[in-house]
């Protein structure tokens, strides 16, 4: 990790001391995790972690990791060291073969210190809980695997996952899960660092509901043409949602940004 830009200006150099190797050393992942550190204080905080090519593509051939790189792998990482909860679209738990949180030793005294866990929960969101139930996010994880969903859930499904060991929790009086609620579920079993990872639809129903907080947002050096969806999906908002500048690290022509909402 090369340099980390000021957010007062974005085009001076870095100057006076900071989080960045001033050697051009790789971050250490202490480093990595005081750079990404959660607000302070008793809040609810929702961010999202997402990466996208320069043309817009959230994926290539259905997965984020042919976007990615060994530095946005490590930051990737950290976001999950530091977060309570991970919460995630249905989807992408099929797509991307999604497996357990594991502990690492690299955050377990910054975790112990926050009061957390070691290591985070994998909440799954599905209206129609149409998921492997025999895979090892839920027959085999760390931490029990929660499931969002909503009170209309095929009780079938709803049998089956909770035969499976996950815990199911209601988050929507229909069949779907409505964010703002889900955001508030989890705060109330003491998951107030939440980071989302997708999909692409799941963003954007984060977005459309005005609950998300903070975008981590990957600039990968690619073109992919293509109809690869964006980072964000479905529906749209009525007024276009603004965001401040956090932070930007640049890294082998990869640019890892932080928005806040405004």
């Amino acid at each position: 990790m090369r340099r980390l830009l000021p957010v007062t200006d974005m085009t001076a150099p870095e100057t006076g001391p900071g989080p960045a190797a001033a050697d051009g050393r790789e971050w250490s992942l202490d480093e990595l995790a005081d750079a990404y550190a959660y607000p302070e204080g008793d809040g609810v905080w929702l961010r999202a972690n997402m990466v996208s090519s320069l043309d817009g593509a959230g994926q290539h051939e259905g997965r984020s990791q042919p976007l990615s790189s060994e530095t946005d792998m490590r930051i990737f990482g950290t976001l999950r060291g530091l977060a309570d909860v991970i919460v995630v679209g249905a989807e992408t738990v099929r797509l991307e073969g999604y497996r357990p949180a594991r502990a690492r030793e690299a955050f377990a005294a910054r975790r112990a210190a926050a009061g957390q866990g070691e290591a985070p929960v994998i909440a799954v969101v599905s209206a129609s809980l149409a998921l492997d139930f025999s895979l090892p996010l839920f027959t085999a994880p760390l931490v029990r695997t929660l499931i969002l969903t909503g009170a209309a859930a095929p009780a079938d499904r709803v049998r089956a996952a909770r035969e499976a060991g996950a815990e199911v929790l209601v988050a929507g009086d229909g069949a779907g899960v409505e964010p703002a609620r889900a955001v508030a579920v989890l705060a109330a079993r003491g998951l107030r660092r939440q980071l989302t990872e997708g999909g692409p639809r799941l963003l954007g129903q984060f977005v459309a509901a005005g609950v998300l907080d903070e975008l981590c947002l990957t600039l990968s050096p690619t073109m992919t043409a293509g109809d690869a969806q964006r980072i964000a999906g479905g529906p749209s908002v009525a007024v276009p949602t603004r965001f401040s500048v956090a932070s930007v690290l640049e890294q082998d022509g990869f640019l890892f940004t932080r928005y806040r909402r405004i």
